[in-house]
């Protein structure tokens, strides 16, 4: 369990220094997004667009929870997109959710992965006009 602890952390340390070159160490070369095959490159290439959209996109692991070669992470999403992103063009406005993210690791890397938030509340926040004094 320390191992995939570790690991894990590792793995978010990467991403939220934005680090997609070594992303082979911790994805398989084929795995599954969301329930559907992807290979490394698919996740990389959704990865490296999230962070262009949103350059100061973060990840704030809140909760990690272990069931063998599974784990389980809740986290906090931050940022403020400069571009068109999930379909909202920028406004300045920033954005804070909950992630659910679950994944199975075989041979030390990620084979299934899966992440899920409230896409409804993201879309409010980024569209919601600002107040004005």
């Amino acid at each position: 369990m320390s191992d995939l602890r570790e690991f894990y952390l590792r793995y978010l340390e990467e991403l939220n220094a934005h680090r997609f070159g070594g992303m082979a160490g911790f994805i398989a070369d084929r795995t599954t997004l969301n329930g559907e095959p992807a290979t490394r490159d698919d996740l990389i290439a959704v990865q490296k667009a999230d962070v262009a959209a949103v350059p100061d996109l973060h990840w704030e692991l809140r909760e990690l929870l272990f069931d063998g070669d599974r784990l389980a992470a809740r986290l906090v999403n931050t940022g403020t997109p400069v571009r068109e992103w999930l379909g909202v063009a920028p406004t300045g406005a920033s954005f804070e959710i909950t992630e659910y993210a679950i994944y199975q690791v075989h041979n030390g890397r990620f084979v299934h992965m899966t992440a899920l938030h409230d896409a409804g509340e993201l879309h409010r926040q980024l569209t919601a006009r600002k107040e004005r004094p």
